[in-house]
């Protein structure tokens, strides 16, 4: 059996003897590398090799680049999973109707005194200031 090293191998080891800190990549960093997964003749864990990263680092960042959510991170927005979205805004639809009830009870309410006002059914109260004697 003919065991030949196949030319996607690399061609150099690094060999790590020393604790290293933590990369940081920048959004168009990882987008960059992401589009590299998608040319023609790639594979996630050539790419990954190329840059050092584990494979399944890189597609948490594909994922992320599908979902729409690798360029929002890197403009400062906050991600919020679909489920979530989902419910804060069935919970403002609900608080719209709610303010919209109490809206229209209010101002039934304020006819009401206008009316009860006009019509000298709500006495003046003596001890309030404005109010006759």
């Amino acid at each position: 059996m003919d065991m030949t090293m196949s030319s996607a191998t690399p061609s150099r080891v690094d060999v790590v003897t020393s604790v290293q800190r933590r990369r940081r990549w920048t959004p168009e960093q990882k987008l960059e590398i992401v589009k590299q997964t998608n040319e023609p003749g790639s594979s996630v864990s050539m790419v990954a090799r190329q840059f050092g990263i584990s494979a399944a680092q890189l597609f948490q960042w594909r994922k992320a680049y599908l979902q729409g959510t690798l360029m929002a991170v890197g403009a400062n927005e906050t991600v919020v999973p679909e489920s979530e979205l989902q419910e804060a805004m069935r919970r403002i639809k609900q608080l719209e109707g709610a303010l919209g009830r109490k809206t229209l009870e209010n101002e039934t309410i304020k006819e009401a005194v206008d009316f009860a006002k006009a019509k000298k059914w709500i006495a003046r109260s003596p001890v309030l200031p404005g109010g006759e004697q």
